[in-house]
């Protein structure tokens, strides 16, 4: 028997290596209409090749002769997904820190002025709010935080920015957000993207350059400007220079409540009875204001209004309850991140603001490159999946037999035991 296998095997053998078959040419392959496509090109001529990690770009490309990025290259690197070079990014990421560390805690800058709320990551959409807005060449901005956490383009986001930002420092101004910091990075999206992305080290050259972020604008002499709002600690706006701002933001006071503080849900149907605040139930810390406290910072500054953002709006933006004495609103609430998680499909919204006048822009969300949650791997991501279609399969099999079928084997077995045992007497 064993020779007989033998021989079979190798007459198979022979019979392979005698045919005739023509090779198989896996570079092309015939679409169902008949169209020959070529495999090792994209279907799309239109669409850009994916940058791979060993296109990463050589320090003449990415910067000047005088040392600031090349912001062109740069953002469209980026666009196409492209990483940079883990020196790279810290080099960057080290002269924004240098930058904004000789600043106050407290800007006062002039109009005119294109004011930005929340950007949380949509690097697609920021593109789209530049090119809305005009070139931070000659165009100047001033955002207001929280430009990392929720989606998946943080470290693009953040590159351009502290770009922008040491290329442009008189007319380009970032403040922090709540989100600027490690303990909300290290529990949303931040970190497992700059890990997945590059590594420690530029995760804690990030983290560094979010402490040297300022804290607060006064526009003009009239506007205050900050992520969260005012706070029972802010009598004045230079009570903000006093404050040591190069660390973790704490739990409680001035600078907690400068990035954490909301206005009360019901801010417009406010009266002069109503406290000027209240705790913030809400966001577990902080506090929440009322049209009474923004309208007593108002008064005793001889300020126009507050302009925050921290909040989603489904326009983009809000204007609340207007001031007896001006007739004008007292607070507006930025948000610039439209169609917020991919799933709000709120508008994202600019403020424009210039000596004579105020105009907000709205603008929709576009189309970005897929990532599945935390950074997950398809292979990783459906694990679970796998798992429990296996399990289904296994207990499946298990479950062939149906408890009436068992019952009726177990008495048939009885029965042949029975059998036997009155053979055996007989």
């Amino acid at each position: 028997m064993s020779s007989s296998n033998s021989e079979r095997i190798r007459t198979a053998l022979r019979a392979i290596k005698d045919s005739n078959v023509d090779a198989v040419d896996y570079s092309v392959r015939t679409m169902e209409n008949g169209q020959v496509v070529s495999t090792t090109q994209r279907i799309v001529n239109g669409t850009a090749p994916m940058i791979t990690n060993s296109m990463k770009p050589t320090d003449r490309e990415l910067f000047l002769e005088n040392g600031l990025p090349n912001i062109p290259f740069l953002k469209e690197f980026l666009k196409q997904e492209g990483r940079l070079h883990n020196q790279q990014v810290i080099k960057i990421f080290s002269m924004a820190t240098k930058v904004l560390r000789k600043e106050p805690n407290l800007l006062c800058i002039s109009a005119p002025v294109t004011i930005c709320g929340d950007i949380h990551g949509q690097y697609y959409d920021l593109l789209t709010l530049f090119e809305m807005c005009g070139d931070p060449i000659d165009t100047s901005y001033l955002f207001l935080g929280d430009y990392v956490d929720r989606g998946f383009f943080s470290m693009e986001c953040l590159l351009l920015l502290y770009s922008y930002k040491v290329t442009y420092p008189g007319t380009f101004f970032l403040l922090r957000g709540n989100h600027e910091c490690k303990h909300l990075t290290e529990y949303f999206t931040f970190k497992k993207e700059c890990l997945h992305k590059y590594d420690y080290r530029v995760y804690d050259a990030a983290c560094e350059s979010f402490n040297a972020l300022p804290l607060a604008t006064i526009l003009n002499s009239k506007i205050f400007c900050c992520h969260g709002g005012i706070s029972p600690e802010l009598n004045t706006p230079e009570d903000v220079n006093r404050l040591n701002r190069f660390k973790e933001p704490p739990t409680r006071g001035l600078m907690c409540d400068l990035l954490w503080s909301d206005p009360i849900e019901d801010y417009d149907c406010g009266t002069d009875d109503d406290p000027a605040f209240l705790l913030n139930r809400v966001r577990g810390c902080s506090f929440a204001y009322t049209f009474r406290g923004v309208s007593q910072f108002l008064r005793r500054n001889n300020l126009l209004c507050v302009i925050r953002a921290h909040e989603a709006q489904s326009s983009g933006y809000r204007m609340y309850k207007k001031s007896v004495d001006r007739r004008f609103p007292t607070l507006f609430t930025i948000f610039s991140a439209p169609n917020y998680l991919d799933t709000y499909r709120n508008r994202g919204a600019v403020l424009k603001y210039s000596q004579k006048s105020m105009n907000i822009k709205e603008f929709s969300s576009s189309p970005h490159p897929y990532w599945l949650p935390n950074f997950m791997d398809v292979f990783t991501w459906s694990l679970p999946f796998v798992s429990e279609k296996v399990t289904d399969v296994l207990l499946s099999v298990l479950n062939i037999c149906t408890e009436e079928e068992l019952l009726e084997e177990e008495l048939l077995e009885e029965a042949s035991l029975l059998d036997d045992e009155l053979l055996h007497n007989f």
